[in-house]
């Protein structure tokens, strides 16, 4: 594994297999720097790029020549997910190259009217934390941060709108693009079967789970929450049966075992699961009840995360019949069954 130093002296590219190139590129984010991937073969191809702000676009730029190559040379851009950690420079570096961008139909759906899909989340997530408990002055001050955060992630016109399944020529090699929903919607895995590695985005990530993230989803007209986690589970499933020698993920370190990682990760929901069927079992309570009593006092910008977080686990109490919540009433309560 070659890295390459930093003016400062910090690691910030590393070769982790031939002509691949991992890039931490900054971001305001408590997760810290987000992964890209620079793939040297053709058509050159970066997956993923970091968010739309002046310090993390001058970093990718400064990394991408540490590899010996400009933005320009760009050829393809790959999205894994609609998340703005991820997207937010893919519109820039497309101007500057002029690279076909290439994502899964959702995710291309869903950046294709970004801001608006972005406002209309905001708006749902608000609705759901007032429904699920949490105090409206922190649900007004999660709101103010949205509404300043949201030109990290940029609309994207992506030219290639990708199938569940559909093989791509990326970086020199064959990527099977695989469908990965519960992180987010559209969470895609690029796979490269020849060689066994998998770029995971935010799908799998070795040092933290990855949030199964409450969304809106429109049907019938009427935007109902989606159930994530169990998504999530069936994703993971999913993933533990690919042959893999390394997966390759959107934040922290390289991953060699993923089904020891996804082992961890599916026992680690069942345990949290179990923890709130007590907690119900004591008493009704509401979901920021639960999550307060899992967490203690969080910081009001981890509040919506930690809601998500409880609800998902709910869905897999009440899917398992030990849980139910009256969802016609104006704040919800759960209790045990």
């Amino acid at each position: 594994m070659m890295a390459a130093a930093d003016p400062a002296g910090m690691a910030s590219v590393w070769e982790i297999a031939p002509a691949t190139y991992r890039l931490a590129v900054p971001t305001p984010f408590a997760v810290g720097a987000v992964n890209a991937y620079l793939l040297a073969g053709t058509p050159l191809t970066l997956i993923d790029g970091g968010p739309n702000i002046a310090t993390s676009l001058l970093e990718l730029e400064r990394l991408v020549r540490t590899c010996g190559y400009e933005l320009a040379d760009i050829e393809l851009l790959l999205i894994t997910h609609q998340h703005m950690d991820h997207e937010g420079l893919t519109a820039i570096v497309a101007e500057r190259s002029g690279a076909e961008v290439a994502c899964l139909r959702p995710v291309a759906d869903y950046l294709g009217a970004q801001a608006e899909n972005q406002l209309a989340d905001d708006r749902f997530a608000q609705a759901l934390m007032r429904r699920h408990g949490i105090e409206p002055q922190v649900v007004d001050a999660l709101a103010s941060v949205a509404s300043i955060v949201v030109g990290l992630g940029a609309p994207v016109a992506a030219t290639r709108r990708l199938e569940p399944g559909e093989l791509i020529e990326a970086g020199g090699r064959t990527l099977r693009a695989l469908h990965r929903p519960g992180h987010s919607p559209g969470d895609t895995v690029f796979v490269d079967e020849a060689s066994g590695v998998m770029f995971s985005g935010d799908h799998l990530l070795g040092h933290i789970s990855s949030n199964a993230l409450v969304t809106g989803k429109l049907q019938d007209g009427v935007r109902t929450r989606t159930r994530p986690l169990l998504e999530y589970r069936e994703s993971l499933i999913a993933t533990g049966k690919l042959e893999l020698e390394i997966t390759l993920p959107g934040h922290g370190e390289v991953i060699s075992d993923h089904r020891a990682l996804i082992a961890r990760r599916l026992e680690g929901q069942q345990l949290k699961a179990e923890r709130i069927h007590a907690l119900l079992r004591e008493r009704p309570l509401s979901a920021h009840e639960l999550a307060s009593a899992l967490y203690g006092r969080v910081a009001f910008s981890q509040a919506f995360l930690a809601l998500s977080e409880v609800l998902g686990h709910l869905d897999l109490l009440i899917e398992d019949g030990l849980v139910s919540g009256d969802e016609d009433a104006q704040e919800i309560i759960f209790h045990a069954t």
